[in-house]
């Protein structure tokens, strides 16, 4: 039975190990070709948009007996409405999403300084305090150049954010890796 909780636990580690890599090579991406990251972020958030206002418009559809249809029908027109303005005109779109990316930022760089804080007593906790910190400073970055260079500003934010989030999973990784390998060697003994 430990066997099995030991093998899952490190294939468990193996991914995260991944994860981390592989968020590390999309982060390089994004930096690399910022303005070509900058229009696929912008097109994926119109695409989710125009999925989410069709599933609002089938589901109203289907739940109109129960009441609010009239409401369903215009959350769904203004999904779908706001994701073609987005394919529409994807210049304007990227400045309206550089506000809102610098808002999320700020809110992803609070959100991980209290997921520090509470990995305090683990040993590489630093490297998620250093994504906080830097992800709270391109939050930052973005609110006071906006709307100047907006058009390569997302893609290359993002990038560096994710490049640092994958580093900091990549650290923790090698951390429970480590700890793993020495309590399997003390177990050894």
């Amino acid at each position: 039975m430990t066997t099995d909780v030991s093998s899952d636990s490190k294939q468990g580690m193996k991914g995260s190990l991944w994860t981390g890599i592989l968020l590390i090579g999309l982060g390089l991406v994004g930096i690399a070709l910022p303005n070509v990251s900058t229009i696929v972020v912008e097109t994926w958030i119109a695409l989710l948009l125009i999925s989410a206002g069709v599933a609002k418009l089938v589901y109203g559809f289907q739940s109109r007996d129960r009441g609010g249809f009239l409401w369903q029908l215009l959350l769904s027109l203004l999904y779908i409405a706001t994701g073609i303005m987005l394919f529409v005109y994807p210049l304007t779109g990227v400045l309206s999403l550089t506000l809102l990316l610098g808002s999320f930022l700020l809110t992803e760089g609070v959100l991980e300084l209290i997921l520090a804080l509470r990995l305090r007593p683990q040993q590489n906790w630093t490297w998620v305090l250093g994504d906080s910190i830097i992800t709270l400073l391109l939050g930052g970055m973005i609110l006071f150049q906006w709307p100047f260079n907006a058009p390569w500003l997302i893609g290359t934010l993002v990038g560096i954010s994710v490049l640092f989030t994958g580093i900091s999973r990549l650290m923790l990784s090698l951390n429970r890796r480590s700890a793993s390998n020495q309590s399997d060697q003390a177990a050894s003994v």
